[in-house]
């Protein structure tokens, strides 16, 4: 018999053989299944689950499927530990990867914990053993807290949203209600919601969680970042039959503002270049992981600053003024706005900011206001090709 460990990192999953063990059922003497496992095995597989989309699950063969289940079912049990019919270390790992990704409402197993699974020798079974990090108290409060969530986001979203609309609503939501930090509770969605801090992890398994209760479909996904040795997550939506990325951590920065205007309580804006962002941009500083297969996100119909006019394909500076003194008119306090390529982002940056064209807007504000002077700050998004101005 033989006990292996799991160790879950921060974002990653590694499987990690430990020790090994003497007999422990004289069954596998006999070559005999235990009763439990026999049972398992007469399972009819359910193909859904309630209202999670489960789209991880989707990806699995039927045996890793029969896993899952008996996973999911321990799990949420809260079981020491059970039997599963599965037992090969890459298919143990794949399906309590696919779980953890498919159902954020597990955190108290998705926080940096230790797993274990003991085989028996040759057979295709095994007995796994999850670690749990909550006690059922805290469980209860954490719960709770999710499901006052869920019912605070139901009451702000208008009666006619489209799918957009909701899920623009749970990305202002978390950055409203969040902080990105790093702390015990950080991996997943217990910090967002009981702690109101956490890391990607938990900002993308909260989006989730909140868009399923609304019955968008939603996919975690997690994978590295391009010249850095962390690894990220995030999510991906589907919106009128197109996938796009849906990036909460990054939309929770402040700290892009140039000079001390990152102090400023009313200048924590919300950066919407992260709601629907141009693929292209957005792969070029975040790749998926390989595990599995996830959907192409191809489409930018629903970009922020595609839906508000904000985004031009050149520069022409009489037409930026004219959009700005539109914003301002409506009591926008921020103008911000992005181009859809490199050339014409860089003539607007030489302009606006290195020859101050923005004067001109601050200008046309004072008169707006009936001001004497105005500070105003900035903000740019290079990888992005947007712009930002705080009056």
């Amino acid at each position: 018999m033989k006990k292996k460990r799991f160790l879950r990192g921060c974002l990653v999953v590694c499987l990690l053989a430990v020790l090994v063990l003497g007999s422990r059922l004289f069954l596998m003497v006999l070559n005999r299944e235990p009763e439990e496992v026999q049972k398992l095995r007469e399972n009819e597989v359910s193909q859904t689950d309630g209202n999670h989309q489960e789209y991880y699950f989707s990806l699995l063969d039927d045996e890793e499927k029969r896993g899952y289940r008996e996973m999911l079912e321990g799990i949420r049990a809260r079981k020491e530990e059970f039997y599963l019919t599965i037992s090969a270390d890459e298919t143990v790992d794949r399906v309590y990867h696919a779980l953890l990704k498919d159902h954020p409402e597990l955190f108290w197993v998705h926080n940096r914990n230790k797993i274990y699974k003991t085989t028996f020798g040759e057979s295709d079974y095994c007995l796994f053993t999850p670690g749990y990090t909550y006690t059922d108290e805290e469980v209860s409060e954490i719960e709770a807290a999710m499901e006052a969530a869920c019912r605070e986001v139901e009451g702000i979203i208008p009666d006619d949203a489209d799918d957009y609309e909701k899920v623009k609503t749970v990305y202002t939501y978390l950055i409203d209600n969040a902080e990105y930090a790093a702390s015990e509770h950080d991996q997943s969605i217990a910090g967002i919601f009981w702690k109101k801090e956490a890391v990607c992890a938990g900002y993308a398994g909260a989006t989730q969680y909140l868009l399923e209760n609304l019955g968008v479909p939603c996919i975690y996904v997690e994978g590295s970042t391009q010249g850095s040795t962390e690894g990220h997550a995030w999510n991906i939506v589907q919106l009128d039959g197109e996938y796009y990325y849906v990036d909460a951590t990054n939309g929770d920065q402040h700290e892009f503002l140039e000079g001390d205007a990152v102090q400023i309580e009313e200048h924590k804006t919300i950066l919407y270049d992260y709601l629907c962002p141009f693929p292209e941009e957005y792969e070029k500083t975040y790749t998926p992981s390989d595990e599995f297969a996830i959907p192409d996100c191809t489409a930018t119909d629903k970009n922020f600053y595609v839906l508000n006019n904000g985004c031009f394909d050149t520069y022409d500076a009489q037409k930026l003024y004219e959009y700005c003194q539109m914003r301002l008119n409506n009591g926008a306090a921020v103008v911000r706005f992005k181009f859809s390529n490199e050339e014409a982002f860089q003539a607007a940056y030489d302009e606006w900011i290195t020859g101050e064209k923005i004067q001109d807007v601050a200008r046309y504000y004072m008169s707006l206001y009936d001001l004497n002077q105005v500070e105003y700050h900035y903000g740019i998004l290079d990888n992005m090709k947007t712009m930002y101005y705080m009056f």
